[in-house]
């Protein structure tokens, strides 16, 4: 082989394999870590499917279910609690012993007023009950429950590992709150069917004469019950806002029933003193026994909506209260 020729060959081969060649500068570019050529990686993400879309926040629907699986959870811890089986056991006897110290005393001569409504039909024994323990011994249960909500989970520390849940504290103080008016109306049935099953055993059924005089039929009467029973509800509901808001104020639970208890004591020798009948009707426990306007003929409706509205205004204040405190609370414990 001739010396040009041997130069020629030597060139091909350096301009087809030699660096400056463009087949090895691709080798060479695909051989270098972490340089990817751009047209590559536009075909290779030509060739890769489609990424799925961003999922979308969890629904609606998976917020209110967690909501009513964190209220069941509460409302089984609350009624399995033995303090307030207890609580609710005392109420149901008490209207018992009402009912019978009212039989034995219905054999007297010139016994009237109360004792004779009561004897006259089975139904008055539930009105009679209510009035005796929605002033003292019903808000007492209700504080007990809702007073501890916020403030015994402080004190036991195991409100910090419920907000880390994540619970939420509004979802949670909401939880609580709801917790707390499905026990005020628990109390609240147990008192009317115990009162109510009383009455039947130990007093005639029958028409039931109102206090205005004028005589219902057992079904009217009945009904009655049902219109009073959810108007009580209605103001322990508005007891229990007050005492959650002050279970926020406290990590001792003793501390919020104790404010609740001595606040509606205060309330009761308020309304008891004449010159300060003006402040009367603002007083939370003066609407309570509104509920004697069932015993009306028609029944007073005007009572019960003023009842009502004074109800939603302290659930909505102090409620507004337990929320203020809560949401911006520092939880140390």
């Amino acid at each position: 082989m001739s010396t040009a020729e041997t130069a020629g060959t030597l060139g091909s081969a350096v301009g087809t394999t030699g660096p400056s060649g463009p087949a090895a500068g691709t080798q060479e570019e695909r051989r270098t870590p972490g340089l990817v050529p751009v047209a590559e990686s536009m075909r290779t993400a030509e060739r890769r499917p489609p990424e799925p879309p961003a999922s979308a926040p969890a629904p609606a629907v998976g917020r209110v279910w967690a909501f009513w699986r964190l209220l069941g959870s509460e409302l089984g811890l609350t009624f399995r609690r033995p303090r307030n089986l207890t609580m609710l056991a005392v109420l149901g006897v008490v209207p018992i012993v009402i009912g019978v110290a009212l039989r034995l005393v219905a054999s007297e001569e010139g016994m009237g007023g109360i004792v004779q409504d009561v004897v006259g039909n089975s139904l008055m024994l539930t009105f009679v009950s209510f009035s005796f323990l929605v002033l003292l011994l019903m808000p007492v249960a209700v504080s007990v429950v809702a007073g501890d909500s916020i403030a015994g989970e402080a004190g036991a520390g195991t409100l910090r590992y419920l907000l880390a849940a994540p619970a939420g504290r509004t979802r949670l103080l909401l939880v609580k709150y709801v917790n707390a008016v499905v026990f005020a109306y628990a109390v609240t049935a147990v008192v009317a069917l115990t009162a109510l099953l009383t009455g039947l055993i130990l007093f005639p059924a029958g028409p039931v004469t109102l206090l205005s005089g004028t005589t219902i039929s057992m079904a009217d009467g009945l009904l009655r019950i049902l219109i009073a029973v959810g108007y009580v509800g209605a103001g322990m509901a508005a007891l229990a806002a007050v005492a959650l808001a002050l279970s926020t104020f406290t990590e001792v639970s003793i501390g919020a029933i104790a404010a609740t208890m001595v606040l509606i004591i205060v309330c009761q020798v308020l309304r008891a003193i004449p010159e300060l009948g003006a402040i009367t009707p603002y007083l939370l426990p003066s609407k309570f026994t509104n509920f004697d306007a069932v015993l009306r003929s028609p029944i007073d409706f005007g009572d019960l909506w003023d009842g009502l509205l004074a109800f939603g205004a302290y659930i909505a204040l102090f409620g507004s209260i337990a929320w203020a405190r809560f949401s911006g609370k520092d939880i140390t414990s």
